[in-house]
């Protein structure tokens, strides 16, 4: 029997959460590895620091997206 699953919206949301926030994690690591360095380019530092907050806003974006409106 062959069962056919779609993902839900949240389903999809959820796993680009988990990706996005390995991939912050990751620049994160990247970030604090290259400051360590005696030669550092600092705008390549720059262009890392720019894609980790791009990242987090997608990550509020889609934790705001994910989590209901609840008005009390």
């Amino acid at each position: 029997m062959n069962m056919h699953h779609e993902m839900s919206h949240d389903e999809i949301a959820r796993a680009r959460l988990v990706a996005l926030r390995c991939e912050h994690r990751d620049l994160d690591e990247a970030i604090a590895a290259l400051s360590a360095q005696q030669l550092t380019s600092s705008l390549a530092l720059q262009r890392l620091k720019k894609q980790k907050l791009l990242l987090k806003d997608q990550i509020a974006r889609l934790e705001d997206e994910i989590t209901p409106d609840i008005i009390a």
